[in-house]
């Protein structure tokens, strides 16, 4: 299922007119940290390349536009359209622009901004409601603004189950496109077995393709299984768009007190499937060190970022 369109908007006298208003909130006291911004009003009001970057259609082809920061661009052009929406899957043309080269490429196209099918659904009967806005006995971590921010996990363990969720990542446009400092977090089920949440807009994962210093495996990039295998279709949307996992897990099994059959995975990114029922040996990441279990907990990973999650909940199988 492909991401359904929200709006469709042409872009054009707002880049000019958007300026600086104010010093970011989220800048650090340091002069030399990075700034990042959690909000999309203020980002939209605070640096004019927000206001930039995104998606664009027109010509039969897709266009996407990442931020990079001080007025560049990490610019792609894909062939019959947007990754999980046309793309014909072909090398995209890769331009590294500013403002006026960007104003020059968008120009006969259209803005949109897409949402994956499932956002906002409601969880059927039966589904455990790990997070709806309040703080609740089924989840720990912190909370605030109604959302749930990395750094938490479920308390109770779970086996076989259908999990969805909403996240929302940071922008933070001067940290390498290519990098873990954008956005980092992570969904570990059972603690163990990582779909990677970061960052990755603009980028597809073919080393051959990407046009800018690799700072990580692209197999550390969104949607991936960490360090263990890349996304079928790169589907992530710009920074401070609402984004959503939907996962179906199949825990490893046991008989006698040895594995019977590996782990299971599918993982929906905005409606797309990017992992279809792949068979995990161990776990990834940090969790391939930790003994496989029947039942675990669901952690959404601290890593020094602001990536806010809401509406999770999960459905035994």
């Amino acid at each position: 299922m492909n991401l359904t369109l929200k709006a469709i908007t042409v872009f054009s006298a707002v880049i000019s007119t958007a300026v600086f208003t104010s010093s970011p909130a989220a800048f650090a006291a340091d002069k030399n940290a990075r700034p990042i911004w959690t909000d999309a009003a203020k980002a939209a009001a605070e640096d004019p390349d927000f206001l930039l970057q995104g998606e664009y259609v027109g010509g039969g082809d897709g266009l996407q536009v990442a931020a990079i920061g001080g007025g560049k661009f990490y610019v792609s052009r894909f062939a019959g359209g947007l990754p999980g929406a046309g793309w014909k899957r072909a090398a995209p043309t890769v331009q590294l622009l500013e403002i006026t080269g960007v104003k020059e490429r968008i120009s006969g196209m259209k803005k949109v901004v897409r949402e994956g099918p499932s956002l906002g659904a409601k969880p059927p009967a039966g589904s455990v409601i790990l997070f709806a806005g309040k703080v609740n006995e089924l989840i720990k971590g912190p909370v605030k603004d109604n959302l749930l921010w990395a750094g938490a996990q479920s308390t109770g363990e779970y086996g076989d189950f259908m999990l969805h969720l909403e996240f929302r990542l940071p922008y933070k446009p001067t940290s390498p496109l290519t990098s873990q400092d954008r956005g980092n977090s992570g969904i570990y089920l059972q603690n163990r077995y990582e779909v990677q949440v970061l960052d990755s807009f603009g980028l597809v994962y073919d080393r051959e393709q990407v046009k800018l210093p690799i700072k990580s495996d692209p197999k550390q990039w969104c949607g991936c299984f960490y360090k263990f295998k890349l996304v079928d279709t790169p589907m992530c949307l710009p920074p401070l768009s609402w984004q959503t996992y939907d996962i179906e897990f199949r825990a490893p099994k046991f008989k006698d007190g040895k594995k019977a059959a590996d782990a299971r995975i599918t993982v929906k990114h905005n409606g797309v499937t990017i992992h279809d029922d792949v068979a995990l040996p161990k776990g990834t990441g940090a969790g391939g060190g930790r003994k496989e279990v029947p039942l675990g907990p669901i952690i959404f990973q601290g890593h020094g970022n602001p990536v806010a999650f809401r509406n999770v909940w999960l459905l035994p199988r």
